[in-house]
């Protein structure tokens, strides 16, 4: 690529002929003044690196020379206000490529994103009845919350007067040669106004942290290990996000009569020897009452009887599981001599050997 060709000017062409033909495609090609366009775009980079090239005097020789300059990809240009074609007040300190840079560097920046707080765990204990039938409890739970001086925003309400940097207008021009740039203001942030003082009660996080009382709805037939969720009752968000959930976990205590598998309940129930044997109608406890059983004749130790919607109530549908009896069958810790002799004539009429399967 012929850089003499790219700005339309002869090999032998002066510094005031290099310039006026930039700015002559400048004003033409200037992305600012084609958005949207990529060929104009393209076209505006070769002119500006032709530009760089032959308006320096030592990169004008070495390219003269011989020495080929490639143009860089990926280079776009920002921010551009306009010309200026007056000397008093231009900055020919930087090349156009640190300008553009500079430029870019504003443009990208982008406004902190909200961040959603984080979800905060805690355990609760209950009791084996409380879990079956629920409650509502009060809890304490320490989070993150947005700070009430500065509404979270990490800063003080009050104006401190316009910026001294921009004199209020919330942007700072910048000439580089004779080009007229413009970018928000760096102190300021383009508000035109001072930067507000950090908030003091929450050294300017926008947060502070608060101990809440918090009511937890514990539903029946909550399981031990199961999580509820209470939406919103976590650490607030940064930069105005929603705040987190708070997740209760819960933990039911063992009870000494009941075991608990899915909805239904286990127990174990004693039954008498002759109540085995010859049948019996027993009173059982249940978790709300009682009930009555039947005991069949010829039960077996270990074996299972069903009393149905005795068991937890489901958190899904609301109906309750079944109460699972096994019976364990308990001889007398004592017996006298009647009663071993009436055993002794019971073996005599029912020798069978259980023993053989």
């Amino acid at each position: 690529m012929d850089l003499y060709i790219v700005l339309g000017v002869p090999h032998g062409a002066s510094d005031s002929d290099i310039k006026r033909a930039y700015r002559r495609l400048a004003r033409r090609y200037h992305p600012d003044i084609n958005p949207g366009d990529q060929t104009a775009e393209e076209r505006f980079r070769q002119i500006l690196e032709a530009y760089e090239t032959l308006i320096d005097p030592s990169r004008r020789s070495r390219y003269d020379a011989g020495h080929r300059v490639e143009v860089g990809p990926g280079r776009q240009a920002a921010g551009f206000e306009g010309f200026d074609f007056s000397t008093r007040g231009a900055d020919y300190s930087a090349t156009f490529g640190d300008l553009f840079a500079e430029v870019l560097t504003e443009r990208g920046g982008r406004a902190p994103t909200q961040q959603r707080g984080a979800d905060l765990h805690v355990e609760m204990p209950v009791t084996f009845e409380e879990a079956l039938t629920g409650l509502q409890r009060a809890i304490a739970v320490t989070r993150r919350e947005s700070c009430r001086s500065c509404a979270g925003t990490g800063r003080t309400r009050l104006n401190t007067g316009s910026c001294h940097l921009c004199q209020g207008t919330g942007a700072v021009r910048s000439v580089r040669g004779h080009m007229v740039f413009s970018r928000a203001c760096s102190a300021c942030g383009g508000t035109g106004q001072q930067t507000p003082r950090a908030c003091e009660p929450c050294a300017g996080s926008g947060h502070e942290t608060r101990t809440e009382r918090v009511i937890a709805r514990i539903p029946p037939g909550v399981a031990d290990s199961d999580r509820l969720r209470i939406p919103s009752k976590g650490n607030a968000g940064l930069h105005g996000g929603v705040s987190g959930d708070l997740y209760i976990t819960v933990k039911v205590a063992a009870h000494p009569v009941f075991r608990r598998d899915g909805d239904d309940l286990h127990m174990v129930v004693p039954v008498a020897v002759h109540e085995a044997a010859l049948g019996a109608k027993i009173d059982v406890r249940t978790f709300d009452g009682s009930a009555r059983l039947r005991v069949p004749p010829g039960t077996q130790s270990g074996q299972r009887f069903r009393l149905r919607e005795h068991g937890a109530p489901s958190t899904r549908t609301g109906r309750r599981g079944d109460l699972i009896v096994d019976v364990r069958i308990v001889l007398p810790k004592l017996l006298d001599e009647r009663s071993k002799e009436l055993l002794r004539e019971f073996g005599r009429i029912n020798g069978e050997n259980v023993r053989e399967s």
